[in-house]
């Protein structure tokens, strides 16, 4: 390393942004994941002992995934090398195999390559590496937002393990926000400042379980405020919103305003009303509330206020509720968008509610009475002998694929369980089975 190759590394650290400086180098700095990392965990004795083995790291953004590669960097007595495969290629992993392979030959060190962001790699850049995983030249690393049962070759999944690394809460974030504001070394302790209760919870909140958009948010604040007479920044409730852009609204999570506020959204949704039930999707997103809680909502009320009025709707609330687990915002702001516009204006059946209620009722007053010898298995040895199956008419031997035939227990024969409405889809159903009942008589 020349004179310049030291001031530049010096200038790096220092006008670097305060997340990267915050880096933990140490596990006992790591914030969250203790469900990975806590003291009787094993990726905590792996890296302590300095014997990890290949892992991929997945989770959204800022949760850890590249500091837990990073405190590995700094514990290991192995080669460690890093290259982001959204600016490397085939020939920087050939260049670090080389190399890995020299300092296994010749020195018998190990080297951990750590892949940034490894769901960028197409097949063939990751097929590559699968040879000098497996015969341990190479330690791999990898770090992805996406989840790598999809996105990341099987054989590399297969000989990894698999950590994931989850959300951080508001707690972890209000934590490291006070770190960095009090931290002199490397953090924001030289500016003297201090931040309101609200609005550090405020930020904690607002940042979504992202550290980077929190540590982000709070070293804008500070660099952009003006000092008080007494020399020190107060990080306001206003300075706050301005710097993560959002505004502080009326909204606890944990109170009356949270209840009222989804309460809203899926009465509007059931009332029909898609601009209302878009409206207070709004409301809530702002505020910071959690996808994948909203996404649930929605497909609760898909199935019990649309049901089969309209079976697709189930389906396209199941299938937002995927999509934003896996994109994140902002855009899964669309996709709920139109998942909750969709079950907003789908024609509305509870038939599907009433029925299991009344059912769920009936057998916890009633005894389990005997199902009918021919609707039970008859695929084991002596099931013949005993009468099971023997009499089972096969509906698609029959008219309409159709057979009139007794399927509930003597006793509950007669009861009505199920009834269709007469909206949407459900009116078809109904005109279906009045005409294959009536043609099978």
């Amino acid at each position: 390393m020349d004179i310049f190759d030291y001031m530049r590394e010096k200038n790096e650290k220092k006008d670097s942004p305060l997340a990267s400086r915050l880096r933990p180098t140490t596990l006992e700095e790591v914030v969250g994941q203790e469900h990975i990392i806590g003291k009787d965990k094993l990726l905590y004795r792996a890296i302590k002992a300095d014997k990890i083995s290949s892992v991929i790291f997945y989770g959204p953004p800022g949760t850890g995934k590249t500091t837990l590669a990073k405190v590995i960097a700094c514990t290991t007595k192995a080669e460690f090398r890093q290259i982001n495969a959204t600016s490397s290629g085939k020939k920087d992993m050939e260049a670090v195999v080389s190399d890995a392979k020299d300092n296994l030959g010749m020195y018998g060190k190990k080297t951990i390559l750590f892949i940034d962001e490894i769901h960028r790699f197409n097949k063939a850049q990751q097929d590559y590496l699968l040879p000098f995983v497996e015969d341990g030249t190479v330690i791999l690393i990898g770090a992805t937002t996406e989840n790598p049962y999809f996105e990341v070759n099987s054989a590399l999944v297969s000989r990894s393990i698999i950590f994931e690394l989850y959300t951080l809460s508001v707690d972890d974030i209000a934590k490291l926000i006070k770190r960095a504001i009090e931290d002199n070394e490397k953090g924001l302790g030289i500016y003297n400042a201090y931040i309101d209760d609200d609005a550090l919870e405020f930020l904690a909140d607002a940042a979504n379980g992202d550290a980077r958009n929190a540590l982000n948010a709070i070293e804008l604040g500070v660099l952009t405020t003006t000092p008080e007479k007494d020399g020190r920044i107060h990080i306001t409730m206003d300075v706050a919103s301005e710097c993560i852009q959002r505004r502080a609204l009326k909204y606890d999570k944990d109170g009356d305003n949270h209840y009222d506020t989804i309460s809203a959204f899926i009465k509007s949704m059931r009332g029909s009303d898609p601009d209302a039930a878009v409206y207070y999707l709004a409301r809530m997103l702002s505020a910071g509330e959690d996808v994948k809680f909203i996404a649930r909502r929605i497909m609760i009320c898909a199935s019990e206020d649309v049901g089969n009025a309209d079976p697709n709707a189930i389906v396209v609330a199941t299938s937002a509720a995927q999509a934003v687990e896996r994109i994140g915002m902002p855009e899964s702001q669309i996709i709920l968008a139109q998942a909750a516009s969709y079950v907003a204006l789908a024609p509305k059946s509870n038939s599907a509610v009433n029925a299991i209620y009344k059912a769920m009722d009936y057998v916890a007053n009633n005894p389990a009475y005997h199902i009918p010898p021919y609707l039970q298995d008859s695929h084991y040895g002596a099931a013949k002998e005993l009468g099971r199956g023997i009499g089972y008419m096969y509906a698609h031997d029959y008219k309409n694929h159709y057979a009139k035939q007794q399927y509930l227990p003597d006793e509950v024969t007669g009861e009505t369980f199920y009834e269709l409405s007469d909206m949407g889809y459900e009116k078809k159903l109904k005109e279906h089975m009045d005409k294959i009942r009536r043609e099978a008589e």
